[in-house]
């Protein structure tokens, strides 16, 4: 018999999604002897240590135990700190992140704003006795000096501690050197603001200047005696940050980069590697256009090497653009409706292939992660896998069906995939194609497997999972549950055990839950994720819809009580569905929903939408508070329970308290949940337990009763 303290709602918030305890972050050594990672001591452990897997004899063992280094004391986070792991969604705690040199000798990282290294051949830590708070510390390519970011500047400090200097000191209050700003980590997935010359004897450097981004004030109302945070967030239609790059060497010497920056202000990618010059990307402010620039690091001056135009939008793309080892160009680029690779101008795959990122660059060969194009002989629906591409052919190295990623280097693959038949994810190391060693997990098992279907629905095939309770043998029509994000970069049909763990939760409470990746999503082709340009709201409420009655002939599905749930782009989504569609939605949870899109950020919404002040009539059509379904008295008004973070700082509490007043203008019945000190991740153990009984009870008492044959 399950009891409270070992529910799945317990366990789930516990164990942060059952991730605690998994390895991650792999790094590979160039002469294939080692793989550096991150692993907490056990599922419910926050802690992660550092490890290295020997791969001489197969062995694993520890080295750095942030226990150890801390002693015992309580962790403690600088604002940088905070804001960076906020980004990267990141909530665990001790070593979050760790950098090494080139020969994966030397590793650096932060612990409470202090600075260490760990020696990884011989297993002992140090601590180098810098200015704190230290953020993002990266050693030299050659281990003999490490870089990081303290109160705004670029230091420097021999390996041994010695030495420690300032390379790039703020010149005012609102500039920085060496972090990313707000919209490159949030929507760029450009974490980094410093990177290392391979020669180890300079740094490309970005500046950021806040000065022109609008000030916000995130506060805690709960705690009246605190002062508000003051946050610098560009809204749609406001200025950004002004960012710029120099070459710095170790004597503090500094070139600025050159470019158009009026014309391309996004420093999106930055490349640094011994095929070539520094690389940097630049897109312009409507991510339309965009430059591929070859640095001269000894004067700052800039040659395009390519250039990209798109009548929609261009994507970002991890891992590349890059060299490879002969010098070309590597990149992913959108041709002929398809997702392809490129290297130098020629594309190595086709639309059989959608290419979703570069994992490795070798002398003979890419290796890349990409799902089944439009042209695949047979659809693999949620499925991810790792291929070597070069120009004989295409060679696929994951072979079960599932989502699989690696990392790659001096001959040895670090594997990691996950399955729909098993909990977690399995990690492999292969040389020459066959297993050596395994890394182990420490994950709790769910206790749970989810009976899920992958399937399509409807005329344009929407990808969908669809999830009914385990003990469920009988043709009952059942409530629906409709659970997506439905939004861009938001896969949530994927074929993997764990991402279905809280819908078959639900599921298991007497719904039947579907999951909906309509156009927006990404994964299938570039004119399905581009065809909500504009028309944002109308597109993603449409394909739920569209699934749903399509399921409806093939599942026992009660059309008379169907509730959707939803959090971020996926509350906004559930709070549209209620709105526009009364006539199909009954019930909706709306968490933490952009729903006034002036207020959310410039790289995101500018891409979908343009700019607010050129293009008002789009911005109001798309956004929920000016919906009219808001005040049109002959739309039936459903419940919505609306769910925010008060300590959300990327979408701010605002978007919540706006809908509600809107709701109340318009006499609209609902529920508001605010969370203190809740941040748009809720990691807090109790909050996300309880936060999924708050919503089963909401979702019984809103859905009607069943009808009566």
């Amino acid at each position: 018999m399950t009891t409270e303290a070992d529910s799945f709602p317990r366990r789930h918030a516990r164990t942060q999604r059952f991730t605690l305890g998994a390895p991650r972050a792999f790094t590979v050594a160039p002469d294939g002897s080692r793989v550096a990672f991150l692993r907490s001591g056990s599922g419910t452990d926050r802690a992660n240590s550092l490890w290295v897997l020997d791969l001489a004899d197969g062995t694993e063992r520890p080295a750095a135990d942030p226990g150890t280094l801390l002693q015992g004391a309580r962790e403690e986070l600088s604002a940088e700190e905070r804001a960076r792991r906020e980004r990267s969604r990141e909530g665990g705690a001790g070593i979050v992140g760790y950098a090494t040199d080139g020969a994966l000798e030397l590793a650096s990282f932060a612990l409470s704003g202090r600075l260490f290294t760990a020696e990884l051949r011989a297993g002992t830590t140090r601590e180098l006795r810098v200015p704190g708070p230290v953020v993002d510390p990266r050693p030299s390519p050659d281990g003999r000096h490490v870089a990081y970011v303290s109160r705004g500047g670029l230091r420097v400090v021999g390996a041994e501690g010695e030495g420690d200097r300032a390379l790039a000191e703020p010149e005012s209050a609102g500039i920085g050197y060496g972090l990313a700003e707000f919209v490159a980590a949030e929507e760029m997935a450009r974490s980094r603001g410093f990177w290392w010359s391979p020669r180890s004897d300079r740094l490309l450097v970005a500046r950021v200047d806040d000065t022109p981004v609008q000030q916000w004030w995130i506060s805690d109302p709960a705690r009246p005696d605190r002062e508000p945070n003051r946050i610098g967030y560009p809204a749609a239609g406001t200025p950004n940050a002004d960012v710029r790059l120099f070459v710095v060497g170790l004597d503090g010497e500094r070139t600025e980069v050159a470019w158009d920056r009026s014309r391309y202000p996004y420093l999106a990618r930055v490349h640094w590697s011994e095929a070539g010059a520094p690389l940097i990307l630049v897109q312009a402010r409507d991510q339309r256009s965009q430059l591929y620039l070859a640095v001269d690091p000894e004067t700052g001056a800039t040659r395009m090497v390519h250039a990209d135009e798109d009548p929609t939008w261009l994507e970002l793309f991890a891992g590349v653009p890059c060299w490879s080892p002969s010098g070309q160009l590597v990149r992913i680029a959108d041709e002929g409706g398809a997702r392809v690779l490129a290297v130098g101008e020629r594309p190595l795959t086709s639309a059989q292939l959608h290419i979703r990122a570069v994992l490795d660059v070798g002398a003979d060969d890419v290796l890349v992660s990409a799902s089944a194009g439009t042209e695949a002989p047979a659809p693999e629906i949620g499925e991810v896998h790792v291929y070597r591409v070069n120009e004989l052919g295409v060679e696929r190295l994951s072979q079960e069906p599932g989502v699989h990623t690696a990392v790659r280097a001096g001959g040895v693959t670090v594997l990691v995939s996950a399955a729909l038949d098993r909990p977690g994810a399995r990690v492999q190391v292969l040389r020459d194609g066959k297993v050596t060693s395994t890394v182990r997990s420490y994950a709790e098992d769910p206790g749970l497997s989810p009976r899920v279907t992958l399937t399509e629905g409807g005329a344009r095939q929407i990808p969908c999972a669809v999830l009914m309770p385990r003990d469920y043998h009988g043709d009952t029509p059942l409530p629906v549950l409709l659970d997506p994000y439905g939004g861009p970069h938001g896969q949530r049909v994927v074929a993997a055990h764990n991402a279905h763990l809280t819908s078959q939760w639900f599921a298991d409470q007497g719904f039947a839950v579907i999951v909906a990746d309509g156009r927006g999503t990404p994964g299938r082709s570039p004119g399905w994720e581009k065809e909500i340009r504009d028309d944002l709201a109308a597109v993603v409420v449409q394909d739920q819809v569209d699934a749903l009655h399509a399921l409806a002939g093939r599942y026992p599905l009660d059309l008379d009580r169907v509730a959707i749930r939803g959090w971020s782009f996926g509350g906004y989504l559930a709070a549209l569905a209620v709105l526009r569609r009364p006539d199909v939605f009954h019930a909706a949870v709306v968490g933490a929903p952009v729903t006034d899109l002036r207020l959310y950020d410039t790289h995101y919404q500018e891409r979908y939408l343009g700019l607010p002040d050129e293009r008002p009539e789009v911005y109001r059509r798309n956004s929920v508070i000016d919906d009219e379904g808001l005040v049109d008295p002959a739309e039936p008004h459903r419940p919505m329970m609306v769910v925010h973070g008060l300590a959300d700082d990327n979408v701010v509490v605002a978007h919540s308290l706006r809908l509600s007043s809107a709701l109340l203008a318009a006499g609209r019945p609902h529920e508001v949940l605010p969370l203190s000190g809740v941040t748009h991740m809720t990691p807090q153990e109790t909050v996300a337990e309880n936060l999924l009984r708050l919503q089963l009870d909401f979702l019984r008492r809103s859905l009607p009763p069943a009808t009566r044959s």
